[in-house]
């Protein structure tokens, strides 16, 4: 008989690329401890200091050009079935082909007053990864980055949910579940999957 292919959903978070050397948010020392996230990672926050939350960013950026998939990385790739949650693009780098970034992706950028609009998304190559004050978008918006801030809509959310309810395996790497709806895709998997938790603590 034919092998059934099973499907397996992973649900990754910032402690996924920990051990790659980025920061997690929560963790003690995390980027949180650093800067509060209402000054970079609200709309409000944006509007209040563009430069500080763009320059913020900037930093993120420069530091995916120092760092490289870790081995859990290139472990998902190889399994590649999975379908995965983050920020950053060390899954791609490592491989990874079936993914949906539900908070945005680091290396774009979009425009202020309709970061969804595909017309004004943009993917930085790594010498345009510092994004000044005045960089304009094509609606002439200041450039942001393509990130879905605290207080943001999510809308991505409906796809994944699509893929947790045919899950049959769901792993979560790296993630406190603090936020939703991220979080809440738990509610979606199937009765009778298996499911997997992975978290140093």
């Amino acid at each position: 008989g034919g092998v059934i292919m099973k499907n397996m959903v992973i649900l990754t978070g910032a402690g996924m690329s920990a051990e790659s050397g980025i920061s997690t948010f929560r963790d003690a020392g995390g980027l949180w401890d650093k800067y509060p996230v209402e000054q970079v990672a609200t709309p409000e926050g944006y509007q209040r200091d563009p430069a500080l939350v763009i320059n913020f960013y900037n930093e993120r950026r420069k530091q995916l050009l120092e760092v490289k998939p870790n081995r859990g990385h290139e472990l998902l790739a190889e399994l590649e079935k999975s379908f995965n949650v983050n920020v950053d693009n060390l899954h791609e780098r490592a491989g990874s082909s079936h993914i949906i970034h539900l908070h945005g992706e680091l290396t774009k950028v979009c425009s202020s007053r309709d970061p969804y609009n595909p017309h004004y998304i943009k993917e930085l190559k790594p010498e345009e990864y510092e994004v000044k004050i005045g960089d304009r978008a094509g609606d002439g918006t200041q450039l942001r980055p393509f990130i879905v801030w605290f207080g943001e809509a999510v809308p991505q959310i409906e796809t994944a949910i699509q893929y947790v309810e045919k899950a049959d395996i769901f792993v979560i790497i790296g993630t406190s579940l603090n936020v939703y709806p991220a979080a809440g895709l738990l509610h979606y998997v199937p009765k009778g999957a298996e499911v997997y938790l992975i978290d140093p603590k």
